[in-house]
């Protein structure tokens, strides 16, 4: 059976905090502020995950009122993502995603991201397809205000 899912984040940009996203540092002036390291990729694509194997979201999962998710690497929630959706026999055929925003430039940044997901997943790299865009200086994203992130995935059971 495959299955398909859905997810999208949104996170504010602020001082002071380190730009995560696809489970890599990038150097920026600004980060994204968030209970977790806020990597809008990584959670995304969790709730892509999660929606595709009809268990809720990230939220539901790992709570921004638990202490134990307080600053935590989102690529730990990414693995246990995928260890969640094993539980019901769900494997990873792909990942599709999106990041939106003005700054930095990410797509030299995007082969290291796609290496990275890759390996917290345990799928090859051709398996993950990451995409940047801006959007043309509109709403929050076009004042930097904040970074979103679209991912569909396919997931096979």
């Amino acid at each position: 059976m495959f299955r398909v899912g859905f997810g999208f984040d949104v996170h504010r940009l602020v001082e002071g905090r380190d730009l995560w996203l696809g489970g890599i540092k990038i150097e920026h002036t600004l980060g994204l502020l968030g209970h977790s390291d806020a990597d809008v990729l990584i959670h995304a694509i969790c709730d892509a995950l999660l929606g595709a194997a009809n268990m809720r979201d990230i939220g539901y999962h790992f709570p921004d009122t638990g202490a134990e998710f307080e600053g935590i690497d989102s690529k730990i929630l990414l693995k246990r993502t995928v260890e969640l959706i094993a539980t019901k026999g769900y494997t990873i055929g792909n990942i599709d995603a999106t990041i939106a925003a003005e700054r930095p430039k990410l797509n030299p940044h995007i082969p290291a991201m796609q290496q990275c997901l890759a390996n917290t997943m345990n799928i090859d790299p051709d398996r993950v397809s990451i995409k940047a865009t801006t959007t043309e200086r509109l709403g929050f994203t076009g004042r930097e205000e904040g970074i979103s992130a679209y991912a569909v995935c396919l997931i096979e059971g």
